[in-house]
Formats: C-alpha cells, sequence, structure tokens
C-alpha cells in the first residue's frame, strides 16, 4: 500500500513541475525602507488587483507579469501611503522605497480589509483575516466571542469568560486552532472546556473555512482558527502600551500592558494581562432545572466569576535572509460553574454563602494553567523559503466539586476530596516547512510530527491515561497559469498511534473487587488525502472552488471512555472499534468588486462516510449512579451543506452599510439517529452593520443580530427560539499633548433581551445569555527611539 502511495506522490510531484508556460513572464522586485532599514508588514498593491506583502526585511516581488505600465501603491498603518508608476521591459528590481513616517491618525481599516483579500488569495480554499484593531473594537469576554461576527462562526459559551470555536457547524477537535506556527493542545473535547488564548497577546487571526487537513493534518477537519504573533517592531525603538477594559455586566476589568524593542538585530516583547470578573447577569430572576426553581437574585447566575493571569515573553535575532524566534507563555484561568446546575441536577447550594459575594469563586469550579515554549526559524529567500517550529506544551487542567459518592463509590471522601478529575498533558511538536519557485509552479513541502502523553486524577473518571504520536508529510503545487488564474493541487499522508492505558477502579464495586473500566488497547490509523483547488480573477470579480478529502484520528474519549459525565448527567461509553472520521468537501467563492458595493457568496457542501457521534442508547447504568442513560460512540453517514453572503456597500464617502449571513442544513443518512441533524448545529443568521466616520480616525456604528429558530435537534437537545440582539460602538484617537490615545465604547445587548444560544454549554437548562453589557477600552501607546 505504502509503495502504491509513493508512486501516486512522485507521479504527481512530476507530473506538476513538468508544466511549461508559453506566455511571457516577468518579474518585479524590490524594498521598502524607513531610515535605512527594512519594513515588513507593508501592503504593495500593483494595479489595484495584485498584491502582496514585504517579508522581515522590508522585501517584495511579483511574478508572472506582462510588458506594460503598472502603479505601486505601498501602504502602512505607521508610514504615509506611497504611490509611483513603475514601466516593465523586462525583469525588474526597483530603488528602495523609501517611507515616512505618518501621523496617528492613519485609517488602519483600509489596510485590513487589502490584507484579508491577500491572505484569500494564498488558497482557494475560504478565508477571513482580522487584526488588533478589529479585536479591540469588537472586544467580548474571550477570543472566539470576539470572532463570532465573522460569517460562519460560532463561539461555543461557556458562561460569560470562556468560549471555544466552532466553525460552520463543526467544534471540538474537528477545528484546530494553530497558535505560533504549531497546533496549540489543551483539552478541546469537553464541552465545559474553553481555548487557553490571551486574545490581548494576539497579533492577527486567520479563519480558515472548510477541510485544511493538507496543511494541518488531523483536527483541521473543519477549519482552522490560525493565530499569528505580532510582528517585530520597527527598528531602532522601544514601545510601552497599556490596555485596560470594563466590562459593566460582570463588572470585569482587564489590565494589559505590553513592552518591546528592537535594537540591531535582536528584538524582545514581553505582555501580561491581569483580568478579573464577578458574576454575569441574565435578563430572568428565575429558571427551571429539571422542573426544579432556582432563583436568582437580580439575575446574578451564582459562581460565574473567574479570573485570568497570563505571561508572555518573546525573544527574536532578525538578519537579512533569516529570522529566529523563541516565544514563552503561560496562561492560566480559574472559574466557576453555575452552583445550581452542576451535572444538570439542581444542586443544594448554600444561596446566602453564594450570593454574599459575586466575585468569589466557590464549588463547583475549574482551574486550567497552559504554558508553552514555541521556537520558530525561517529564512527568506529570492527562490526559495525555509522554515521549522518546534515546540513542547503542558496543559493542567483541574476541576473542583463537593465530593458525592454514587453507586459504589465509599461515603468517606478521598485524600483530595474535592479535586473530581485532573487532566495532566505534555505535548512535543515539530514542523518543516520548504517553498520554492520552478518556472510558474510555486511548491511546498512539509512534514509534522506530534507526540502527547497524558495522565489523569481525581476521584471521578470519565476518559483514561494515554500516548499518542502523529505524523504527516504533504505536498503542494500552486500553478500560475496566467495572470489571472491559478490551479493548486495537494497530497498528504498521515499515520497516527494511540497506545490507550487500563484504568480499573479506586474502590471495590462488588466484595473485594475494582471494577476495570478499561482495558489497554492499541491502535494504528493510516490516512491519504488529496485536493485540487482552481481560482480566477478579473479587475472587478474572482472565482474560486476547492474539492478535497480531509481526517481525524478518533479521541481517546472516543474509543474508551467508561464513566459518568455529570455536565450532562449521561454514562458515556467508547467504542475501541472506531475508524478515523474522513470528510469529503466542495466549496466555491463567488466575490464581486465595485466602487459602491462588494459581495461575496461562498458555498458548501460536506459528506462523511463515518462520521463520530455520541448515540443515545436504550440502556441505563446504576453501578456508578441512579439509572443514568448510557451513551455510546457510534459512526454514520453524514450529509452537510450552506453557505455564508457577505454584502458591503459604500453608501457615502463616510457611512458604510455592511450584511453578513450564515445558512447549514446537515443530516445524518444512516445509523439509529438517521434523519436527524447533528449536535450543536447552529441556526441560521445574519447582521447587519451601519458605520458612520466623521473622521478618519474616528467611527459610529450601530448593528443588528437575528438568528432564526433553531427546530431541528437531536435528542436531548432542545428547540431554541429565534431571537434579535441590537448593539452599537463608536471609538475615536485622540492626543494629549503629543501622547495619543485610543478609546472605544462598545454597548451589547442594548434591549437586555432574553435569549437562549443553541451552542451553549448551559443551553440544556434553559439558562439565558448574558444581558445588556458596555465594554470600554481605552488604549495608551508609548514610542520612543533608541
Amino acid at each position: 500500500m505504502f509503495e502504491g502511495m509513493t508512486k501516486w506522490i512522485i507521479g504527481g510531484f512530476f507530473l506538476l513541475t513538468s508544466i511549461q508556460s508559453l506566455a511571457q513572464h516577468l518579474s518585479l522586485r524590490g524594498k521598502v525602507e524607513h531610515r535605512g532599514a527594512g519594513v515588513s508588514q507593508c501592503l504593495v498593491v500593483l494595479n489595484d488587483s495584485l498584491q502582496g506583502l514585504t517579508d522581515r526585511q522590508g522585501n517584495f516581488r511579483f511574478k508572472n507579469l506582462k510588458k506594460g505600465r503598472y502603479k505601486l501603491l505601498v501602504t502602512h498603518v505607521d508610514y504615509k501611503p506611497l504611490v509611483t508608476e513603475v514601466y516593465l521591459v523586462s525583469d525588474t528590481l526597483l530603488t528602495p522605497v523609501i517611507l515616512e513616517e505618518s501621523k496617528y491618525e492613519l485609517n488602519e481599516v483600509v489596510v485590513k480589509d487589502k490584507r484579508g483579500e491577500q491572505t484569500k488569495r494564498q488558497y482557494t480554499f475560504n478565508s477571513d483575516w482580522v487584526n488588533q484593531e478589529f479585536i479591540r473594537q469588537n472586544l467580548s469576554g474571550s477570543l472566539m466571542q470576539t470572532l463570532e461576527k465573522l460569517p460562519g462562526v460560532n463561539a461555543m459559551y461557556i458562561g460569560s469568560g470562556q468560549s471555544k470555536p466552532q466553525i460552520r457547524g463543526l467544534g471540538f477537535n474537528q477545528v484546530a486552532v494553530v497558535d505560533g506556527g504549531l497546533k496549540h493542545e489543551g483539552q478541546q473535547w469537553g464541552a465545559d472546556h474553553g481555548l487557553e488564548i490571551d486574545q490581548f497577546a494576539v497579533g492577527s487571526v486567520e479563519v480558515v473555512k472548510g477541510p485544511a487537513s493538507f496543511l494541518y493534518g488531523s483536527d483541521a477537519i473543519g477549519g482552522v482558527i490560525r493565530v499569528n504573533p505580532t510582528p517585530p517592531p520597527a527598528l531602532h525603538q522601544l514601545n510601552l502600551t497599556y490596555t485596560g477594559a470594563l466590562m459593566t455586566n460582570s463588572m470585569g476589568i482587564t489590565n494589559a500592558l505590553v513592552f518591546n524593542m528592537r535594537k540591531h538585530k535582536w528584538y524582545t516583547d514581553a505582555r501580561v494581562t491581569f483580568r478579573d470578573y464577578g458574576d454575569y447577569k441574565v435578563p430572568t430572576e428565575r429558571i427551571f432545572v429539571y422542573d426544579y426553581e432556582v432563583l436568582l437574585p437580580k439575575g446574578y447566575v451564582r459562581n460565574s466569576a473567574g479570573q485570568d493571569r497570563n505571561l508572555h515573553l518573546t525573544v527574536g535575532r532578525v538578519t537579512e535572509k533569516w529570522h529566529h524566534r523563541l516565544a514563552v507563555s503561560n496562561v492560566f484561568n480559574t472559574s466557576g460553574f453555575f452552583a445550581n446546575a452542576h451535572g444538570l441536577e439542581p444542586r443544594r447550594v448554600n444561596s446566602e454563602l453564594h450570593d454574599q459575594s459575586h466575585r468569589d469563586i466557590l464549588l463547583p469550579s475549574q482551574k486550567v494553567n497552559h504554558f508553552k515554549a514555541l521556537f520558530h526559524t525561517e529564512r527568506d529567500g529570492e527562490k526559495r523559503q525555509w522554515e521549522m517550529d518546534l515546540g513542547y506544551q503542558i496543559n493542567h487542567r483541574q476541576e473542583h466539586s463537593a465530593y458525592v459518592n454514587h453507586g459504589y463509590m465509599p461515603v468517606t471522601a478521598p485524600e483530595e476530596g474535592d479535586l473530581e478529575r485532573k487532566y495532566f498533558k505534555q505535548v512535543l511538536s515539530g514542523q518543516i516547512k520548504d517553498k520554492f519557485s520552478v518556472q510558474n509552479h510555486e511548491l511546498q513541502w512539509g512534514a509534522q510530527y506530534e507526540f502527547q502523553h497524558n495522565r489523569i486524577g481525581g476521584w471521578g473518571f470519565l476518559i483514561p491515561a494515554f500516548e499518542q504520536h502523529l505524523a504527516g508529510i504533504f505536498l503542494h503545487d500552486k500553478w500560475q497559469i496566467n495572470k489571472e488564474e491559478s490551479l493548486q493541487f495537494a497530497l498528504r499522508f498521515d499515520h497516527a498511534r494511540i497506545h490507550i492505558h487500563p484504568y480499573q477502579d479506586w474502590f471495590p464495586s462488588l466484595g473485594d473487587e475494582k471494577v476495570v473500566r478499561v482495558e489497554e488497547t492499541k491502535r494504528n490509523f493510516s490516512s491519504f488525502n488529496a485536493s485540487l483547488g482552481w481560482r480566477k480573477e478579473g479587475d472587478y470579480w474572482s472565482l474560486s472552488s476547492h474539492l478535497g478529502s480531509s481526517f481525524r484520528v478518533p479521541l481517546a474519549k472516543e474509543l474508551a471512555a467508561n464513566g459518568v459525565n455529570y455536565h450532562y448527567f449521561r454514562y458515556e461509553k467508547g467504542n475501541p472499534d472506531l475508524d478515523p472520521e474522513k470528510s469529503y468537501q466542495w466549496d466555491a467563492g463567488i466575490r464581486g468588486k465595485g466602487k459602491l458595493i462588494d459581495w461575496e457568496i461562498t458555498p458548501y457542501f460536506n459528506y462523511f462516510p463515518n462520521y463520530i457521534y455520541l448515540n443515545p442508547t436504550a440502556d441505563h447504568d446504576y453501578l456508578y449512579g441512579a439509572g443514568n442513560q448510557i451513551f455510546q460512540y457510534e459512526q454514520s453517514k453524514v450529509m452537510r451543506y450552506g453557505t455564508e453572503l457577505v454584502i458591503k456597500a459604500a453608501l457615502t464617502k463616510q457611512v458604510d452599510l455592511s450584511f453578513n449571513g450564515d445558512y447549514l442544513y446537515s443530516e445524518q443518512l444512516s445509523g439509529s439517529k438517521k434523519g436527524f441533524t447533528l449536535p450543536f448545529a447552529p441556526p441560521p443568521s445574519g447582521r447587519m452593520e451601519l458605520t458612520y466616520k466623521p473622521w478618519t480616525s474616528t467611527y459610529f456604528r450601530t448593528d443588528v443580530k437575528h438568528v432564526l429558530a433553531q427546530n431541528r435537534i437531536v435528542p436531548p437537545e432542545k428547540k431554541t427560539p429565534e431571537y434579535t440582539l441590537w448593539g452599537m460602538a463608536a471609538g475615536t484617537n485622540l492626543k494629549w499633548g503629543k501622547q495619543p490615545l485610543e478609546f472605544s465604547v462598545q454597548w451589547t445587548n442594548i434591549l437586555n433581551t432574553r435569549y437562549l444560544n443553541h451552542t451553549s454549554f448551559y443551553r440544556l437548562i434553559d439558562l439565558p445569555e448574558m444581558g445588556s453589557n458596555i465594554n470600554i477600552l481605552i488604549r495608551v501607546p508609548l514610542s520612543l527611539a533608541i
């Protein structure tokens, strides 16, 4: 089998590299400088159609050009735009393009949008790109709640300060999160487990919709959240930036401080974020949990407070061709769970004790610490780019709750009586990528490896300890047929090995015997995938299409779970015979660009021959509880299709109107739930936004979001009614003497609407989402020449 695959890979490589172009292909190269030093991350636009970003040394290059006159535009958020003309008759190297410093009020929004277009041109799958400005202007309680304004992107809420990503209805381990080049490894399988990423330390975020397994491997079957670091600071410059934020609903307070500097070839960047938030409020003072009335005085959700303590340190070295970066971070969060509904059973809690303070964190609660050390090195040559990443991660998660003996569990609590579950994960990972050009082909190959070491603890049990190895290689070819049209082809092979350790109860069940919950299991998985993409661009339109396969390795939870999930009050059992999840997807992009209106439609179709899902059975467990229903992992055929729509209109020079909407339909085609949809399927939604910019650095915005009812559900899900939310925001850049200041305010859920979020962790107990809230942000940047 491997010999046949090797022939396919080698054959595909030589077939694509042997194609010759008959057209004339000229190149244009140049360098952008300021005070003799190269300027990175400049947007270089040629004839308002072709565009790219300068590299670490300020270099840029355009290929496959025809003879003629071109307009060259260079922009950067810190410098004045520069426009010049170039007449091309042969391969040309321009004299250095010199930029002048700009005032602080330079319009960043234009640059942001154009960089987003550049990101979409890199591959044929659909993607969105946002920068720090977008995050500040749309700031919410967590990174994914902030990104939820993008079409096709949803946040799976876990209270007010935690969430996890969902792209086109797929979440958990079906969406990969890549931080600094390597896959972020937390405990993504848990519905109550958030994403350990500090949004105040993010440089930019790219959201890839649809399968991206050929670049990132397993877990990218539904899409990728790619978190990019901030670029190195300007040469001979020291920056100190303070950001403060206030969230009125939970009285959340955030203080973030950034210090970075660059002297000659070396630079450093240090960041610290402290965030404290109290119990959040919902627009009701009474809910029913399984027909049991729970009072919420003044709408406070008991024990939903939390704290974040995050540290980041980066040291790097930049030369003409090399860039080395070592980044170390530690993200720590402690937060409470809603005290009256831990495990979906009404709890007898000391309401008086909880209601004395809305900022303390009592039981039940969770503590998560994520340590990460990433080393990145890259070489930028004229015709070849090479990069390598090495990483080490530790994810330590503890879930605390009052000890309750179930089944044969002893009445007396063990030594650490409130430690219900502990998960300790260590990850070693690495990758290499090599990109080079042959004629009009841009070829890239890469190899990746990851090793996971997982251990468990606590008096509760759900998944066993395990080790996992993942390795993959890929080949990608972008064939630039002509200036307007390109074809992309990718091949990837992956192999995975998982070793699941046996587990037996720490207490006797029948006589002196301890029940063996999990037998030792060793599984190997292999997968071969391919994709084909096409893109064609005109002056005012573009078309793209992408067809490919992707895969996902079954989780240890899916293979070997055997315990009560008290968050959902059910007994979950794994299936050691599961196959890797396979997906085939087609998606397309149809885009139009005019003087007043830009629009984009991105339809997709997705088929799973063996989708992994948790199936409710007719059996019940009486050994570890009072008859919890047993849910077991199974596989079935699944069909999914949908689309996103984006329209942006410039009504006047100062007024913009935008709309984005998304629709998803999913159906199980086989198995006991044939005809049903999939869990956590987001309903159709639309968002409209009106923005007024009287000056370059000032904006006023109002928006409305309407979400349709979700009546297609999978038991034990409940139907979710439709709702409408109104919001507004404003922001400006000010000067205090010579000191620039950035100020913004955002008011969400203005009407204090009571609504239910279908993808929220607390949806099953009918707990409404956060009520009216005002976010206030102030940013104080200070820069000095050194």
